[in-house]
């Protein structure tokens, strides 16, 4: 009998073939500047973990006491009996850490983007895209089942202004219950490929023209831009003007999570209408309280934030001392550039031969051809982290032949 699966087990071999398919490597240490994988000491080149909070003892002995005195789980759903008090000792900590009215604590970035953009738009409202946007955003989008959807070039503002004029002849057609379309102007803050940033001024100026909706999702600004690294909005001064923050706790503070921050009277609307927050059982008792413990390391002092911006000028400049294209960063993430699916694997797995872990990054999360080694330098890191780094780079650049 034939197996129905069957045209997928031949999928993974096409991708072996192609240079797409991603061996995944086990971790046998905690996240730190340095990683243990099949026994062997690497330099840890690939990791989220901007500040090094993962493995930070403050936030890890947060979680320990936390579970001595509530137990692990929540026992329910956040609207029957599942809201410990921490939830809202995090969530209250984080309205004043960002600087906004309120915030609402989800089980991770990616569902945040999903109840952030399918809880207020319908079928017949308009979204307006940047091409670059996260997974997360666009499964978002199509969860929503909106049909009117834009995308613009990359933070191409004029482009967007087209989008917008588009989007307003479109709305002058009521949906079919009478309503209003709204318009909503969704990118990401920092772009996790790249590494540059969305012109959040330019956007805000442009969703008041044309009376948008802006969302942002800072996944990668959070705990890097802005004052003790709270995110995009603070970097542009914009706070009050951007409707809709999402956030992760898994890059930059360490853990795991997510948030939307906004106006009090929306952020009170997803409480009461985001499915996945009224379905699925929140934030673990562990998780909420090392984010609270998080938010309080990063509020006292930014130490941190400046650490890992050092690092990432010292690790840039060094690259492109070499003769290696960092693309367009503007942020910490440092890609480097190789262009060949099958040239990046190779790459990677020769940088790993040396004892340097940096996974290449290919299609389908960078268009085919554009493929790269993206280098995450982190404030665990020490210079002479980083010079063992930039020499296992040179020899394994030259060997190849990209430098």
């Amino acid at each position: 009998m034939n197996d129905p699966l069957s045209p997928f087990y031949t999928v993974i071999e096409t991708m072996k073939e192609k240079g797409l398919y991603n061996t995944i490597r086990t971790i046998e240490s905690p996240q730190g500047a340095w990683l243990v994988i099949n026994s062997t000491k690497v330099l840890n080149f690939c990791s989220n973990n901007y500040l090094g909070l993962a493995s930070d003892k403050r936030l890890s002995n947060a979680a320990i006491q936390a579970v001595k005195k509530w137990g692990i789980g929540n026992g329910a759903v956040r609207a029957i009996s599942g809201t410990n008090a921490l939830h809202i000792k995090l969530e209250e900590k984080l309205a004043k850490f960002k600087k906004v009215e309120s915030a609402i604590v989800l089980q991770s970035g990616y569902v945040a983007n999903i109840v952030a953009i399918q809880t207020i738009m319908g079928k017949e409202d308009i979204v307006i895209s940047d091409e670059l946007n996260h997974a997360s955003i666009i499964d978002a989008i199509r969860l929503a089942q909106i049909s009117n959807k834009f995308i613009y070039k990359h933070n191409d503002m004029k482009e967007l202004e087209m989008r917008l004029e588009e989007a307003k002849k479109l709305q002058k057609t009521p949906r079919s219950d009478g309503g209003k379309r709204l318009i909503l102007i969704v990118t990401d803050g920092v772009f996790s490929m790249d590494g540059d940033i969305a012109p959040m001024d330019k956007i805000v100026a442009l969703a008041k023209k044309y009376n948008a909706i802006t969302m942002v999702d800072d996944a990668h600004g959070e705990g890097i831009l802005g004052s003790h690294g709270r995110g995009i909005v603070d970097h542009f001064h914009l706070h009050g003007q951007v409707d809709i923050e999402v956030g992760t706790f898994s890059k930059a503070f360490g853990v795991i999570g997510g948030a939307i921050a906004g106006k009090r009277e929306l952020i009170e609307y997803y409480r009461q209408k985001g499915r996945p927050f009224l379905f699925s059982t929140g934030l673990s008792i562990p998780a909420t309280a090392a984010m609270i413990e998080c938010v309080q390391v990063l509020t006292e002092s930014d130490t941190l934030v400046k650490k890992v911006w050092n690092n990432a000028m010292y690790l840039k400049k060094g690259f492109q001392k070499l003769g290696f294209d960092t693309g367009r960063s503007e942020t910490p993430i440092t890609p480097v550039m190789i262009g060949d699916e099958n040239k990046a694997k190779e790459f990677s797995a020769k940088l790993f031969e040396h004892k340097v872990y940096a996974t290449p990054i290919k299609f389908p999360m960078v268009p085919l051809g554009k493929a790269r080694i993206r280098v995450m330098p982190s404030a665990a890191h020490e210079k002479k982290d980083l010079d063992f780094g930039l020499k296992v780079f040179a020899t394994v650049g030259k060997e190849l032949g990209i430098i």
